[in-house]
């Protein structure tokens, strides 16, 4: 009898299922078995697991015709012979000593599962998996999920060893239908007498390239919306009966999760939405606690209000008017002696509209720019995406605060009242948006001796107060729009840098630096750059890329003469972003990083290969490469 029986359901994942099989059988926990289940396979999957089945002993495979991966994970717990259980989807992979540090937990507690950490995958990039962050920042054994209620998020079924005695005690078995994972990995956590939660990396969560790979590229299909709303449902259920404690968290993401993929798939069904799916989410939506409803967005919580009252045509509206960004609810106070603060929409009950939870200032730049050594900037500040007509006049201050000391120099306080705007989002789009404006003048000559000898960096914050209202927050603006980040002015002894960091918010840095970037430009595909070192040392430098995301660097050579250097950079050679933007940071290497500064205001974006990218610059005025 093996220490550990693993399970492998896969279909189709011939490019996949070697690594994933590879990364099992180099564990250090050498007394395993592999029980693969082809689920119908019609790629050379089968093949690929027959050849390391040829080499390794461990491994197994039995065929199945297609039934689903519920049904493939079932046969294979029936084939397991271990005293311990683990599963592993075909596209994934584990770490070396996950299964180890797993098992070795569970034989020195006595626990029944023991759980950890997740990154997500793509390509060769792993990042955190945000579901996964919190609840397993740090180690606990012996623990258990009301003890712990953040592994309300640890619904999926891979990243754990279970011990199989537990499994059959409990009777777990898995539904034959997608998303069939979260009502058993909940129905363990519920069940379990301890838990083991371990803080180390233990599985590798595949982001998949291909279009309609995975089931959640499916979601918005309705037999994938069925199953999807069939585990809400079941999960939901069981935390009701067993564990009622924990049903508002699983509420809170569910209802901006799941009930976001729902309102979105019925608002493209429209009227001819299928009545057994309404039934699903309606039969989950009746059992949501008011503070449930009241944890998520305004936005969000008007369209499944919608869905809950198979308002369709309305949803479909609604949905419209939000994805286009024209949903504008009126704000206002509501209130004598507890003052609270409702959106108004004539779909949306008054017992629903409460949003005092969630008005944020949202603040951006319109202009900013140098004009005789003194920075003008025009901006705005918004409520997020509300309709601020019943505040009129309100009382907004804009700031400089250095980080560390606090200290701050006030850039303006005046009366403000909102306005309407159009202004250009991220993906060029025109947007109307309900603001209050405001301006202001700095010189940079009115900062102390002491201010300018710190170096410090400065972040552009707004307050806006008024009828009872008062909110603070950075001023920030799309990324990618307009306007562009003056260059730096030259002071005695220090350079005053605007910057943009790379979420938009703006501020000023004070720097020394020992490297600046003259010229900066894309030519035939490549990135130039030119510029001078204040010490060029004795070693030839080179150009770094540093990945922000991960640490990942690249190095270009460096051509140098005198003090003077050049370098070009090959754009279609650096590695492929992850997600929707990659972040690069540019380093002159000389036996030590140094940061050039960026004199230049240019701000080329270019595409070369179907790829975009923005030369920018970052939040300490250094050379930043953006893809997009």
């Amino acid at each position: 009898m093996p220490v550990l029986s693993v399970i492998v359901p896969f279909y189709n994942v011939e490019k996949y299922i070697g690594p994933c099989l590879d990364s099992i059988a180099a564990q250090t926990l050498n007394d395993l078995e592999v029980v693969c289940v082809d689920d119908g396979s019609e790629d050379g999957g089968p093949a690929v697991v027959a050849s390391r089945q040829a080499r390794d002993g461990r491994i197994r495979l039995i065929r199945q015709d297609n039934h689903g991966v519920g049904r493939a994970r079932n046969v294979g717990v029936r084939q397991a012979s271990g005293r311990y259980l683990a599963f592993v989807d075909g596209d994934d992979t584990v770490p070396r000593d996950a299964f180890g540090r797993l098992v070795a937990s569970l034989e020195s507690t006595g626990s029944d599962l023991a759980c950890g950490n997740v990154m997500r995958l793509h390509r060769n990039l792993l990042v955190p998996s945000w579901a996964h962050r919190q609840a397993f920042a740090r180690p606990r054994k012996g623990t258990h999920i009301t003890r712990h209620p953040l592994l309300i998020r640890d619904r999926m079924l891979w990243n754990k060893v279970y011990r199989r005695s537990f499994w059959d005690e409990l009777g777990l078995s898995f539904p034959e239908r997608m998303y069939e994972d979260q009502p058993v990995a909940m129905a363990a956590h519920v069940g379990a007498r301890s838990v083991d939660v371990l803080s180390r990396v233990v599985y590798h969560w595949r982001q998949r390239d291909e279009p309609g790979a995975s089931i959640t590229q499916r979601s918005l299909e309705p037999g994938n919306l069925r199953d999807r709303l069939l585990s809400v449902v079941q999960t939901a259920d069981l935390l009701g009966r067993a564990a009622p404690g924990l049903k508002p968290a699983f509420d809170r993401d569910t209802m901006d999760i799941d009930m976001g993929v729902a309102v979105e798939a019925v608002a493209t069904m429209g009227p001819s939405a299928d009545p057994e799916l309404l039934d699903l989410a309606c039969h989950y939506l009746d059992g949501v606690s008011p503070q449930a409803w009241q944890s998520i967005p305004f936005e969000r919580r008007l369209q499944v209000h919608l869905l809950h009252r198979r308002r369709l045509e309305e949803l479909t509206d609604v949905f419209a008017q939000a994805r286009d960004g024209r949903l504008l609810p009126e704000v206002g106070r509501a209130g004598l002696l507890r003052r609270r603060w409702h959106g108004r929409h004539p779909s949306m009950p008054a017992r629903l509209s409460d949003v005092s939870g969630e008005l944020r200032l949202a603040g951006r730049l319109v202009s900013l720019e140098w004009r005789d050594g003194v920075l003008h900037g025009v901006g705005r500040v918004a409520l997020g995406r509300f309709d601020a007509a019943r505040l009129r006049r309100v009382r907004l201050c804009v700031w400089l605060q250095e980080r560390g000391t606090g200290e701050t120099v006030r850039l303006s306080d005046a009366v403000s009242a909102p306005v309407w705007e159009d202004f250009e989002r991220d993906d060029g789009d025109p947007v109307a948006e309900h603001t209050f404006p405001f301006r202001f003048a700095f010189d940079p000559e009115t900062l102390t001796a002491a201010q300018l000898a710190r170096h410090g960096h400065w972040d552009l914050r707004a307050r806006l107060k008024g009828h009872g209202l008062r909110l603070d927050g950075r001023v920030a603006g799309p990324r990618w729009s307009r306007p562009l980040v003056p260059e730096p002015l030259r002071l005695p002894g220090v350079w005053v840098v605007p910057v943009r960091m790379p979420k938009g918010a703006w501020g000023l840095r004070l720097r020394t630096p020992k490297a600046v970037i003259g010229s900066c430009r894309v030519d035939g595909g490549e990135l130039v750059c030119a510029g001078k070192i204040s010490d060029a040392g004795d070693g030839e430098p080179v150009l770094r890329l540093r990945r922000r995301s991960d640490g990942e660097e690249m190095y270009f050579p460096v051509a140098l003469e005198g003090r003077e250097f050049r370098a070009r950079v090959p754009l279609a050679d650096i590695d492929e972003r992850v997600g929707d933007e990659a972040w690069w940071e540019v380093l002159i290497d000389q036996g030590r990083p140094l940061r050039p500064l960026v004199r230049t205001a240019e701000r080329p974006v270019a595409t070369v290969a179907d790829r975009r990218f923005l030369i920018d610059r970052d939040d300490d005025g250094g050379l930043l490469l953006a893809e997009r």
